[in-house]
């Protein structure tokens, strides 16, 4: 299901050029409902005057739609950065999702850094993201926590064998063989009920499956970017906060 065009984003909704602009959430995970809202996630760029000086600028920038079906969240460089830096995973697939919105040579530059940002420590990220989606479904018995549980395993087990970022459910490779008819069963609505069944077992194998990959990974401890990523913001701040304006990709 592709997602749908995102209205138009009013002047004052980010009053500064914007890195970028990806679509997260379902339509990216590849389990998007018939009434999924759309989530657009990016970095944007403050002037160095908001960020040297004593008035700062905003780090998070955040806007839904009048009819709430449409999410905006953007982060200033120096702090998308620094989370990239933390081996965030939500926000490394942010950066290389796929449904491009708009970009700049910018966001370009940091897709190209990516890989040299991830770590075998990126495990940590989707083994507390899965725990955490996954009391949920035992708390609320919904499908969504429990398609997200099963998601993030197999991102991460992806990430840790390859150091691909792959988020589509549809297309990772080792879940349940029944994953295609939840997925379906999910298409009908964004809040229903999981169907009866022990899911225990298989998001307990994953988890150990995650953890084994995780020690076995050939990916490094640390970032081997360098000072590259540091680089990068500092040049483009110094440039003014200008740049290119974003290219729409929609």
């Amino acid at each position: 299901m592709n997602p749908p065009e995102p209205p138009e984003l009013p002047e004052d909704v980010c009053p500064y050029p914007r890195v970028f602009v990806t679509v997260s959430g379902a339509h990216l995970y590849g389990f998007p409902s018939r009434d999924s809202d759309l989530d657009l996630r990016g970095a944007h760029l403050l002037p160095p005057e908001e960020v040297v000086g004593l008035v700062q600028g905003p780090e998070t920038l955040t806007w839904m739609s009048p009819d709430r079906q449409t999410d905006l969240v953007t982060h200033d460089l120096l702090k998308f950065c620094r989370l990239l830096r933390k081996r965030n995973g939500y926000v490394l697939e942010q950066l290389l999702s796929p449904l491009v919105r708009e970009t700049t040579p910018v966001h370009e530059e940091l897709t190209a850094l990516a890989p040299s940002l991830v770590t075998r420590h990126h495990a940590h990220h989707y083994l507390g993201f899965a725990r955490t989606q996954w009391r949920l479904h035992e708390r609320t018995g919904e499908l969504k926590p429990l398609l997200y549980t099963f998601r993030v395993l197999l991102t991460g087990i992806h990430l840790m064998r390859t150091g691909e970022v792959l988020c589509d459910l549809n297309e990772l490779e080792g879940g349940p063989a029944y994953l295609p008819e939840l997925i379906g069963l999910k298409r009908s609505a964004e809040h229903v009920a999981a169907p009866a069944g022990d899911f225990a077992p298989d998001v307990a194998a994953l988890t150990a499956r995650l953890e084994e990959e995780q020690a076995a990974s050939r990916l490094p401890e640390e970032p081997r970017d360098g000072t590259a990523l540091h680089d990068l913001v500092v040049r483009v701040r110094l440039a003014g906060g200008g740049g290119p304006a974003p290219r729409d990709c929609a």
